[in-house]
């Protein structure tokens, strides 16, 4: 069994990890087009914050039926439907031309990328038993901090390239990276299978043994948790998991919503290449972060312990940040983002090892509308602002709202299959 969980992670994971890096550069780009769609559209702060919260409404209302459907079709089709899908309306962007089109196709593409995360994650409990799927959510959570070290330049470098075509540089930017969604939706369509007995790739006695191991699982899952939607929503402990989640991502989209503004005001820039470039360093530092984190928790069954500490360390850091020199201020930073995302291949396993068969293609999914926190996060940070007259107050509420989860976590008791939490 072992042999087989090497052969699926040596083809699926990284694989899955190149989607999830588009997924995010799709999403998160316009935090590098902030400054180009205010000078060239008119785009207000306001507008700009909402836009940009806007996606999670439609990523959070539809990942639950996505997710179903996944479970019903399987994942070779419909993960490709979505690429494809969200990838023609990132190109879309480039013809905004006020606040109503900016609003529709954000919202629009919070839609299609709905079911890719939750997707993601439910797949790999297809294929990889509980004791090392930490270290597999974690590789594949290496695709946040490598969408933001590859996109930060990227997108810099095509907001810094002299126009053509009769397309200003920001429309190049929402061009390129949209085509590359559906260049990868394509081949997703070849490359995935659904299920290890569809994978032909696997030698018969390997495919059995991780069959075999999966379905013991399984089992252990039905006595531990619900295992249809019903019992699933009527389950205190899926709430408490979707306020951790909500939580997790408001610290999250919190940071990269406003990473790069921030590095632009602290080196007197605007947004180009040198900007995408020293914004990197903080997703260099969450790229060993989110490697070595999950390795750890798996090795000590101490998930829920390591992730508290790790949400405690960030929220201090975020109080820090704000006021510290630009020495200080880049550590601090740096610390605080790498655990907002190194944290959550942690987390995802309290409700893998907690929910079976469709309560885990629904429950993850519900957990998922989480990202909502994506929503909350710039508005919140807006209020707080205008509220407390002050341009640091919401990153200190922010802040305030990390340390706040960590409690939580402490809090929250898992009981789960072998394996997977103390």
């Amino acid at each position: 069994m072992d042999r087989a969980v090497s052969r699926a992670r040596k083809r699926l994971v990284p694989f899955l990890m190149l989607l999830y890096v588009v997924s995010f550069l799709d999403r998160a780009n316009i935090s590098f087009a902030k400054q180009a769609l205010q000078t060239s559209v008119g785009i207000s702060e306001g507008t700009y914050a909402l836009a940009a919260g806007i996606f999670f409404i439609g990523y959070s209302l539809c990942g639950f039926p996505s997710n179903l459907f996944l479970h019903k079709i399987g994942a070779k089709i419909w993960i490709s439907f979505l690429m494809v899908g969200w990838g023609l309306v990132s190109m879309a962007t480039m013809f905004v031309r006020g606040s109503i089109s900016f609003y529709l196709l954000r919202l629009l593409l919070g839609v299609m990328e709905a079911g890719f995360f939750p997707g993601a994650i439910l797949y790999l409990t297809y294929w990889f038993p509980n004791r090392v799927r930490g270290r597999i959510l974690g590789l594949f959570y290496l695709g946040v901090p490598l969408a933001l070290i590859v996109g930060g330049p990227l997108s810099g470098l095509l907001l810094g390239m002299h126009p053509w075509g009769g397309l200003q540089n920001w429309q190049w930017m929402f061009l390129v990276e949209g085509w590359m969604a559906i260049l990868l939706g394509c081949w997703a369509f070849r490359y995935l299978d659904s299920r290890p007995p569809n994978a032909a790739w696997l030698p018969a006695e390997e495919k059995q043994a991780l069959v075999d191991a999966l379905a013991s699982e399984e089992m252990d899952r039905r006595s531990a948790g619900p295992a249809k939607i019903l019992p699933m929503l009527r389950d205190f402990r899926v709430i408490q998991f979707l306020l951790i989640y909500t939580l997790i991502q408001m610290s999250t989209y919190g940071a990269i919503f406003y990473l790069p503004s921030e590095i632009s005001a602290l080196l007197r820039r605007p947004a180009g290449l040198e900007v995408g470039l020293v914004s990197a360093i903080p997703w260099l530092c969450t790229l060993v972060a989110t490697y070595l984190l999950p390795h750890a928790a798996d090795r000590s069954h101490r998930h829920r312990q390591l992730a508290a500490l790790t949400l405690l360390i960030s929220g201090c850091a975020s109080f820090v940040f704000p006021t510290a020199g630009p020495r200080m201020g880049m550590i601090a930073l740096s610390i605080a983002v790498s655990g907002f995302i190194a944290v959550q291949p942690l987390f995802w396993t309290f409700p893998t090892g907690y929910l079976a068969d469709r309560a885990a293609a629904g429950g993850i999914a519900l957990i998922g509308m989480g990202n909502l926190g994506g929503f909350l996060a710039p508005n919140v940070k807006v209020w707080a602002d205008e509220y407390f007259g002050s341009q640091r107050a919401g990153l200190y509420l922010l802040a305030a709202l990390t340390v706040l989860n960590a409690g939580l976590i402490v809090l929250t008791k898992n009981r789960s299959v072998r394996g997977s939490e103390n």
